[in-house]
C-alpha cells in the first residue's frame, strides 16, 4: 500500500508537487494581519468604552421603557412629519443637483487623461478636502454663515458631495476607451469636442448611476442635518427625543424609513434603465 502511494507521488509533475506544498509565507502573512487587527481591537477596547456593553443589561428597565414607547409610535402630527420629510428630500435634491453641476468640470480637471498633471493634483487635493469633512460639520459652519434653515443644509450637502461626485466621475473618465477619442481627434476636432463627443457618451450611464446613488445617500444624510438647525426632519426628531417623547420619535423614524425605502426602490429601477 505504501509502495503504491510512493509510486503515485512520483508520477506527479514538479509543478503539481510545488502547488501541493504548504504555502507558509502566505499563511504567516494572513496570520500577521489577523494578529495586528486583534492587537488594535484590544488596545482600543477601553478607550472606545466597549466595556460599557454591560449597561445594556444592567439598565434593562430604562431600555424596556425606551423600546416600548418606540414600538407604540404616535402619528398624531403625521402631516407635520410628512412636510418636514418633503423638505428633507428637497434639501437632498438641491444638494445633489449642485454637486453634479459643479462636479462634472471638477471631475474632468481631476482626470489624468484629460487635464495636465499641474491641474490634476491641486484639484484632487481640493476635492479630498471637501470629501474629508463630514456634512454635519459643514452644516454647523453654514448655519453660522447663512443662518438657520434649509439653505445651510443644501450648502453642506453640496460641498461634501462635490468631493465624492468628483472622485467617482473622474475614475469613470480615466477608465474610458481612448480609441473613440483618438478617432475624433484625428478629424481635427478641438479639445472640447473630444470631451463632448468622445468622453461624455462613454461615461454618461455610469455618471447617471452614481448620481442616483448619491441622491439616495444624501436623503439619508439630510435627515440628521436638522439637529444643528440646517432644516429638514432632523430637528423635529431631535426635539421629540430630547423631550422624551419616544412615541413621536418612533413615528418620525418610520416616516423616514418608508420614504427612504421608496426612493431606493425608484432609484434602483432608474439605474437599471440607464445602465
Amino acid at each position: 500500500m505504501a509502495t503504491t502511494q510512493i509510486d503515485q507521488a512520483d508520477l506527479l509533475s514538479p509543478a503539481i508537487r510545488e502547488q501541493l506544498k504548504p504555502d507558509w509565507k502566505n499563511f504567516l502573512t494572513k496570520f500577521l494581519i489577523v494578529a495586528i487587527i486583534a492587537v488594535l481591537l484590544g488596545v482600543s477596547y477601553h478607550p472606545a468604552e466597549v466595556n460599557n456593553w454591560t449597561f445594556l443589561f444592567s439598565d434593562a428597565g430604562n431600555m424596556a421603557t425606551f423600546i416600548g414607547e418606540f414600538l407604540q409610535p404616535n402619528f398624531l402630527d403625521l402631516d407635520v412629519y410628512l412636510l418636514k420629510m418633503v423638505e428633507t428630500v428637497q434639501i437632498a435634491l438641491w444638494g445633489t443637483f449642485l454637486s453634479i453641476l459643479f462636479g462634472i468640470p471638477c471631475a474632468l480637471l481631476c482626470s489624468s487623461n484629460i487635464a495636465p498633471i499641474w491641474i490634476v493634483q491641486p484639484m484632487r487635493r481640493l476635492m479630498d478636502a471637501c470629501r474629508a469633512i463630514n456634512e454635519l460639520v459643514f452644516a454647523i459652519l453654514f448655519v453660522a454663515a447663512v443662518g438657520l434653515g434649509p439653505f445651510a443644509g443644501v450648502m453642506a450637502l453640496f460641498i461634501h458631495n462635490l468631493g465624492i461626485i468628483s472622485k467617482l466621475f473622474s475614475e469613470a473618465v480615466e477608465a474610458i476607451d481612448t480609441r473613440p477619442v483618438e478617432g475624433i481627434r484625428s478629424t481635427g476636432a478641438s479639445r472640447l469636442q473630444e470631451i463632448v463627443y468622445g468622453v461624455i457618451p462613454q461615461v454618461l450611464p455610469l455618471w447617471s448611476s452614481f448620481s442616483l446613488y448619491r441622491f439616495e445617500t444624501l436623503v439619508r444624510s439630510a435627515t440628521v442635518l436638522g439637529i444643528v438647525g440646517a432644516g429638514g426632519i432632523g430637528f423635529t426628531f431631535y426635539e421629540s427625543f430630547r423631550s422624551f417623547q419616544y412615541d413621536k420619535a418612533g413615528a418620525i423614524i418610520i416616516v423616514v424609513v418608508v420614504v427612504v425605502s421608496l426612493i431606493d426602490i425608484l432609484s434602483a429601477r432608474l439605474r437599471k434603465a440607464l445602465v
